[in-house]
């Protein structure tokens, strides 16, 4: 992997382990990224198309309220109970790097309540570019941008900007009246990712985030039974 800097030092960081799934255990599939870059509205898109062809369940992360869980229930993507919030108190970050023993036990306790589960979508709260997830508590971890930040993103990096397994840079549909260059964007997007995916959507033109959708498909494919 390239290095970045520490301290005015070369640092690099190396390839993260992989979490040992048991048999029978559903996937977990972190989503983070900075606020308003549409995270939960992906999460139920995801949710939508997925919930007729398998088991799945969605744990969100918020610092003082439920709002993300909130919105999915007040849209009925899933029963209730398949949907559980972790208030973090704190920066998101924390609780899905440093600290998850509450997402380990909400996790535990949507397994414990629902049939088997297939697939568990782990959103965090709202936060800026250097959020990662654990590789403790997920399996695989999309990273969303959007283009109201203008197209300086992808190439300002950052961990989930550049190592997550999956970015996706959000509401593309927006680039023509914020002054983003979306070509720049897919230039800068490949440069830092060195070969990973990425994908440019708009929830507004393709409500089913068909490109975010056959990725997670193959995450599925793949994983261990």
């Amino acid at each position: 992997m390239p290095p970045h800097f520490l301290d005015g030092e070369p640092h690099r960081h190396t390839e993260r382990p992989k979490r040992v799934r048991t048999p029978g255990e559903p996937l977990r599939i972190g989503v983070g990224g900075p606020v308003g870059s549409g995270k939960t509205a992906l999460v139920a898109a995801l949710c939508r198309q997925l919930r007729d062809e398998l088991s799945l369940a969605v744990l969100t992360n918020d610092i003082y309220t439920t709002e993300d869980a909130d919105f999915l229930r007040r849209h009925a993507v899933l029963p209730d109970t398949r949907i559980a919030a972790v208030q973090t108190g704190g920066c998101p970050h924390t609780a899905i790097r440093d600290d998850i023993t509450a997402n380990l036990d909400a996790i535990d306790d949507l397994i414990a309540g629902n049939d088997r589960l297939d697939l568990i979508l782990v959103e965090s709260g709202g936060d800026n570019l250097t959020a990662t997830f654990s590789s403790g508590l997920v399996d695989v971890q999309i990273f969303v941008v959007d283009v109201a930040g203008g197209d300086k993103v992808p190439r300002k990096g950052g961990p989930g900007v550049t190592y997550s397994d999956l970015l996706v840079i959000n509401k593309t549909d927006l680039a023509p009246l914020v002054g983003a260059d979306l070509d720049v964007m897919r230039r800068d997007a490949a440069a830092v990712r060195d070969g990973r995916p990425f994908v440019l959507i708009s929830l507004t033109d393709d409500p089913t985030a068909t490109d975010v959708l056959s990725w997670v498909r193959e995450q599925l494919r793949v994983a261990v039974p």
